[in-house]
């Protein structure tokens, strides 16, 4: 290109321009030839305005005359431009070598197992005591003496509450010195029967003394059993001072205290709870009651009673009760079972987690839950086949136990199915087998320095 010739920067490529100017400043003359540069398309925030392109015609006039010198060698220049500018954007737009090639997706894997898996209810439930007796006095009196501590255990039969005797063996010695009175009363009575009714039978007494004296005779031998049953009377008012344990179990907070007067059948002492044996009650939606019924009845059901915290062991239990009738706000049906609750183990008012076991399902072919997945057409999973590709393959779940879930149909016992790494997989997938990472609470831990 001829020097002194100004023009446009020219489009040589994609965002490649050119942009020719003098390339000798000096043999130009003048200050405004920055001379010849190459570079990135600028954006049309950075194009001059009008005033540099004036400036460009006037440089252009200026060096029409040395055209003829220097076109050969512009023209040398702007092909070797040409060349270096398409070599590069050849480079830049070049397309991988194999970009069809397929990667591997990595995923864990679980075999399919045959287990004998129990078919099992599971639901909140909440202790109760066997027993709960309120414990109030039968005589009234004031308080002498608490024989118990709060929260003991106390066996049937043991001193609980004394209550001032005093008055009590007072009125069983007056009753009991009653009681011999009318006794001896009625030893002279009878004797005066039988000498009337001597005198009667040989007809020296009169018939009106005869019958007196056999009438007084038998008031007298009722006045004496009134006598007796008032001395037991007496004997068990004065027993009632001392009330003892109805049933085995533990005493709750003290709500009478030494000194209190309490009255007969009004007063509460104690509240005694046996929690040995302990209900265990809950609730199973009415859908449940008739298979519940048609196991129970060929033979005990077992319930399995869960603390919250997983590391303590289960209490044995057995399914007891069932109510008769369904909750209509909720379709509940309460049920209970006993636990015998040996060590104490369980409390009153406890929440828990019942596990009623119905039956178990022989050799059944069990995956872990998170393998099967839920698509368009229900639910599958994706299996691994030799060539270490997978198969998207529809599946009948059953019921879970646990991490795992029952397969009824799809998949066979020895199969192996992916258990994670779905997201990034299609029918007929290539996939890396990995191995499963152990849970977080099962990984050792570093000593600490």
């Amino acid at each position: 290109m001829p020097h002194g010739l100004h023009a446009r920067p020219r489009l040589l490529g994609p965002n490649v321009f050119l942009e020719v100017r003098c390339l000798d400043m000096r043999a130009c003359g003048l200050e405004e030839c920055p001379g010849t540069s190459v570079g990135r398309r600028r954006p049309r925030s950075a194009v001059r305005p009008v005033e540099s392109e004036l400036v460009r015609l006037r440089i252009a006039r200026a060096h029409r005359g040395r055209l003829g010198r220097t076109s050969v060698g512009g023209m040398l220049l702007l092909a070797l431009f040409s060349v270096a500018v398409t070599g590069c954007t050849r480079a830049g737009s070049a397309e991988p070598a194999n970009p069809t090639a397929k990667q591997s997706v990595p995923v864990t894997v679980a075999t399919a197992e045959l287990r004998d898996v129990p078919v099992q209810v599971r639901n909140i439930a909440r202790a109760e005591p066997y027993l709960t007796v309120t414990v109030k006095p039968q005589v009234s009196g004031q308080i002498s003496n608490i024989h118990f501590k709060e929260g003991q255990h106390v066996t049937e039969g043991e001193i609980l509450v004394s209550i001032d005797a005093r008055p009590f063996e007072a009125a069983l010695q007056q009753a009991e010195a009653v009681l011999a009175k009318e006794e001896a009363l009625a030893v002279d009575a009878e004797a005066q029967a039988k000498w009337q009714t001597e005198l009667h039978g040989r007809g020296d007494a009169a018939q009106r003394e005869y019958e007196t004296a056999v009438a007084q005779a038998a008031a007298l031998r009722a006045a004496v059993q009134a006598d007796r049953a008032a001395v037991a009377k007496a004997r068990l008012d004065l027993e009632y001072c001392f009330i003892r344990a109805p049933i085995s179990g533990q005493t709750g907070a003290r709500l009478a205290d030494a000194g209190n007067v309490v009255k007969a059948n009004e007063t509460a002492l104690v509240v005694l709870n046996q929690v040995s044996p302990l209900y265990v009650t809950f609730s199973v939606p009415e859908g449940l009651l008739g298979g519940i019924r048609m196991h129970q009845a060929a033979g005990a059901l077992p319930v399995a009673v869960e603390f919250p915290s997983a590391a303590e062991p289960a209490e044995p239990a057995e399914l007891t009760f069932i109510n008769n009738q369904v909750d209509t706000t909720t379709g509940m049906i309460v049920l209970k079972a006993t636990c015998p609750n040996q060590e104490h183990r369980l409390w009153p008012g406890q929440f828990l987690q019942a596990v009623l076991t119905l039956a178990t399902l022989q050799d059944a072919v069990v995956v872990p839950a998170r393998a099967v997945q839920i698509g368009q057409r229900g639910q599958f999973v994706y299996v691994v086949k030799d060539d270490a590709t997978v198969e998207a393959r529809a599946v009948e779940t059953g019921v879970a136990a646990g991490e795992q879930v029952v397969i009824e149909t799809g998949v066979a016992a020895g199969e192996r199915v992916v258990t994670d790494g779905q997201l990034r997989l299609t029918p007929g997938a290539s996939v890396q087998i990995r191995e499963a990472q152990p849970p977080a609470a099962s990984r050792p831990q570093e000593a600490k320095p």
